[in-house]
């Protein structure tokens, strides 16, 4: 079985599989092969690499490495809720003023700092919807579920 690029009169490409290229030339005499796009039955062969079976055996796929063993679902858990607890410390509580003083930072009118507070979920929606940055996160009530 051999695999041929073809082409029609009209410059459409396709693919015909012919017994041999005796096969394919009385085929195309007869007015067997016909484009698939338009059906016109004027067909050249166009040039097409050659497969050759050099016999020897295809090389092995690589087997993949090993994978590590990551940290424990529990390791990371706790190193999460350590850095929660880092950034609630390191944070100015700004209560019920939280939309407004992220907008204030957002728009320059404010020096960037690392803030709290409460926010409704309207006002987080509308401060994602402008492009600010924030990530909601339940109350710390010292228990983080």
């Amino acid at each position: 079985m051999i695999v041929l690029n073809l082409c029609c009169e009209r410059e459409h490409l396709f693919e015909g599989w012919f017994a041999s290229s005796d096969a394919f030339e009385t085929q195309c005499r007869n007015g067997q092969v016909q484009c698939p796009v338009c059906g016109s039955t004027s067909i050249v062969r166009r040039p097409s690499a050659p497969y050759v079976n050099t016999g020897a055996p295809a090389p092995a796929k690589p087997t993949p490495a090993p994978r590590e063993a990551g940290p424990s679902a529990e390791a990371v858990a706790a190193a999460l809720v350590a850095a929660l607890r880092r950034a609630s410390r390191e944070s100015e509580d700004v209560g019920e003023r939280f939309a407004e003083e992220a907008r204030r930072m957002h728009y320059g009118e404010e020096d960037a700092r690392n803030i709290k507070g409460k926010a409704t979920r309207d006002e987080l929606s509308e401060l994602l919807e402008e492009g600010i940055a924030v990530l909601p996160l339940p109350a710390d009530d010292g228990e983080l579920h």
